[in-house]
């Protein structure tokens, strides 16, 4: 059990189909544009592995971008610094192997042509790729769901025309030019899930992940969530790091423990469906509010749901807001129906909450919280056996929970610093 096989797709689809989810203007959006950026690499004849590299690279160009008001604005309109967001995107996934090439992609994929100059960039090479990605981009920005796509391609391809040379390389331009008389394209390109398409080709062979790398890719994932929000930006950091400290107190296996620390990054997956108003919000959610915001765990669920390899830690993850009582939500799932591994993350996501320091309030104390949690237990909320652990191993737990969200804050701060001294280059 030291290796998954999961397939790397599904992993990144998770991902930017949550992102898409905060605005139907959004739907679809990584899809399509990795759709048609294949489709053109296709036809240029570029390797196989170049295909592959440019696919995934265009699933998740935007994942740099930490608000859906910086999401809307890149696709309605690409402002003047939205190399930001490619920056921000590369140096989150620029040291996870499997998706360093693609970090490379995603660096420049807002970079003018300019005539050519956008060949370099401060004397780095700007791949081919890159620039594949931006027109594909720019292409998919300007379709608009309301209208019979075939209807639309003159249209879009007059502007797309505009841009040559200045912002879109011409050559690229013309290989979508020649692509654009065949129907079935434009077709799949507004279907349901059109980069579905393009795994019939069988060009994605399934990745082996050790359960290191596994636990790597959520704490992306987790940076991700958590840096849309200045409120918790190191929020998954303290869940993961006690429910994995709370899983070995409980007596799990090292390997459960680790398949822990993936769920508490994964916990709050759902998040990114929610929209920043309620996010960064400081004072109290009305109850529009609060019923958006109870649907995340939700969201977390069945963006995991198709990775069937993942299917214990979305349980774990996923239902942290249950109680024993049955009336947690979202699926009221109620006392022996609820796994220890979702208790544990109940818990852990509960204390974390609770004893941090948000921009808004102080984190609570020993005794206050203890007490809070105390109440919990006496409400069927949470399991007295996991609570009472945490109790008596508190100063650990709380030692191990101060040091994850400070090296989180730490990374957070370097994070937007380094991105931002490279956008301003």
């Amino acid at each position: 059990m030291d290796k998954m096989r999961i397939n790397l797709y599904d992993l990144l689809a998770c991902i930017s189909n949550t992102q898409d989810l905060v605005s139907k203007r959004l739907s679809n959006h990584n899809q399509q544009v990795a759709y048609l950026a294949f489709r053109l690499s296709e036809h240029i004849k570029l390797t196989t592995a170049q295909q592959y590299d440019i696919f995934v690279a265009a699933l998740i160009h935007d994942i740099g971008a930490l608000s859906a008001k910086e999401m809307l604005e890149l696709i309605e309109a690409e402002p003047a610094n939205a190399n930001g967001h490619a920056f921000r995107g590369a140096k989150l996934f620029e040291d996870f192997k499997p998706l360093q090439n693609a970090a490379y992609i995603i660096k420049f994929h807002h970079l003018p042509w300019d005539g050519g100059k956008g060949s370099t960039y401060m004397g780095q090479e700007v791949p081919l790729a890159s620039h594949l990605i931006h027109l594909a981009d720019e292409t998919c920005a300007l379709i608009n769901p309301n209208r019979n796509i075939i209807t639309q391609i003159p249209e879009i391809l007059s502007k797309i025309r505009q841009l040559s040379d200045s912002i879109l390389m011409p050559d690229l331009v013309d290989a979508l030019f020649d692509i654009s008389t065949i129907e079935y394209i434009w077709l799949d390109l507004v279907s349901p899930d059109p980069a579905r398409n393009i795994l019939k080709k069988e060009l994605f062979n399934t990745l082996t992940l050790e359960m290191d790398e596994i636990v790597d890719l959520a704490l992306i994932f987790s940076r991700i969530i958590d840096f849309r929000s200045r409120f918790t930006a190191r929020h998954s950091a303290g869940v993961a790091k006690t429910a994995e400290k709370l899983a070995q107190l409980f007596g799990f296996s090292s390997y459960e423990c680790k398949m822990m620390l993936v769920a508490g990054y994964l916990h709050d997956l759902g998040k990114l469906a929610i929209s920043d108003d309620i996010l960064e919000k400081p004072s109290k959610l009305d109850e529009e509010e609060v019923n958006e915001m109870r649907a995340h765990t939700f969201y977390t669920y069945h963006s995991l749901e198709p990775i069937e390899q993942l299917k214990t830690i979305n349980t774990w993850a996923s239902f942290h807001h249950e109680k024993l009582s049955g009336n947690g939500y979202p699926f009221h799932i109620a006392g022996d129906s609820l796994t220890i591994g979702s208790r544990i993350m109940a818990v852990a996501d509960v204390f974390t909450a609770i004893t941090e320091d948000r921009p808004y309030r102080k984190g609570m104390d020993f005794k206050s919280a203890a007490k809070v949690l105390s109440n919990m237990v006496e409400s069927n909320a949470l399991d007295g056996r996991i609570v009472g652990l945490l109790i008596d191993n508190y100063s650990e737990l709380d030692n191990i929970r101060i040091a994850s969200q400070n090296e989180a804050a730490e990374q957070y701060e370097n994070f937007l610093l380094v991105c931002s001294e490279q956008s301003d280059t």
